[in-house]
């Protein structure tokens, strides 16, 4: 049993699979448990599941401030090193959790676009968890070794984010997601059989082929859309990945800040889907957030340690003005959005 105390990342291999332990059976009582069946999931059972995942990520915060051994190669200092790995890990799972809500929104779009009915959807959701977690440890493991071999690299993350913000805030009202011109969409329809009738929650069925007649497995809208949600999340982990680097450097804080983040994503999207236009201006907020990181890394790497210029500046400080901008963006969104319903009430 050796092999359990080796490392990778500075950490055990035993807590590696005790975390991918515990979230596989968060999953399995999700599916199998709470939501075995297929039906429509209330705003109020979402509401309920998320704040049980948010209340799991908290106690995992107190396993990190407390009992959790952060390698001081990936802090700034080798003081206090708790104190500095459960700021980082509560900045970037907040930070996971507000950049999710632009995935509301284009996963929104993928099940209109689809005609994928309510009482389907949060199992597109869950195989669409299920894949997060494998594309997530792939990009962050890449990231990882590229960030702690080549510090410097954070100065091209500095830039990327601040560029990203910038064109979040000249951007549109919301995502735009072409899917009638989407390249791998199209491709798949062209190599694959696939039906349109949705029957049950299944991703493939058999059907007779239109030309031998023997039975043969066609591909369903719900295995299309889940292909694009798997996409979507690809490309918000793009900017996610880089963004949650730039708060720590720490792989194991990366990765269970992402991950419980993602796991309340569904509960998320069935809560406020119906409600997602109402937070109109969440996405300026955001796009601050990222300005305020890529600025934070080029002034904590090249004014403060490189230079000596300035002083730096502690992790904690990026926790509240992320915790200001994000709920501020959001206040702000509920208030001026606040009769929107009434004035949809008396036009119909």
């Amino acid at each position: 049993m050796d092999f359990l105390f080796v490392e990778y990342a500075s950490q055990p291999l035993w807590l590696w699979a005790a975390f991918f332990g515990f979230i596989f059976f968060l999953l399995w009582l999700d599916l199998g448990v709470i939501n075995h069946g297929d039906e429509v999931i209330s705003a109020k059972k979402s509401a309920l599941m998320w704040a049980g995942f948010a209340s799991l990520a908290c106690l995992f915060g107190l396993y990190v401030g407390y009992i959790y051994e952060p390698d001081p190669q990936y802090y700034s200092t080798p003081d206090n090193l708790n104190q500095q790995a459960v700021v980082q890990y509560f900045t970037g799972y907040l930070l996971e959790t507000a950049l999710a809500f632009d995935n509301i929104f284009v996963i929104s779009l993928i099940f209109t676009y689809f005609a994928i009915p309510r009482q389907y959807q949060h199992r597109v959701l869950f195989w669409g968890i299920i894949g997060a977690l494998v594309f997530r440890a792939l990009f962050i493991s890449a990231g990882a070794a590229i960030v702690n071999s080549w510090t410097w690299v954070l100065y091209f993350f500095a830039a990327f984010l601040i560029y990203t913000g910038w064109k979040m805030v000249q951007g549109g009202d919301g995502p735009e997601l072409d899917l009638e011109n989407n390249k791998l969409l199209n491709f798949m329809r062209r190599r694959l059989p696939i039906t349109n009738e949705i029957t049950n929650h299944n991703f493939f069925v058999k059907r007779p082929h239109p030309k031998t007649g023997k039975l043969k497995a066609f591909a369903t809208p719900l295995f299309l859309a889940l292909i694009m949600v798997e996409t979507a999340d690809i490309v918000f982990a793009v900017d996610s990945v880089p963004a949650i680097f730039a708060v720590t450097r720490d792989p194991f804080i990366v990765y269970t800040s992402n991950i419980f983040a993602i796991l309340g994503l569904r509960s998320m999207y069935f809560m406020l889907a119906a409600a997602v236009e109402r937070f109109k201006y969440l996405k300026y907020g955001l796009s601050l957030v990222l300005i305020l990181i890529g600025v934070k890394i080029i002034w904590n790497f090249g004014l403060a340690k490189e230079l000596h210029l300035v002083p730096y500046l502690e992790p904690h400080w990026a926790l509240i003005l992320t915790l200001v901008l994000i709920g501020g963006s959001m206040i702000y969104s509920l208030i001026r959005t606040r009769h929107d319903g009434d004035d949809v009430s008396k036009a119909a």
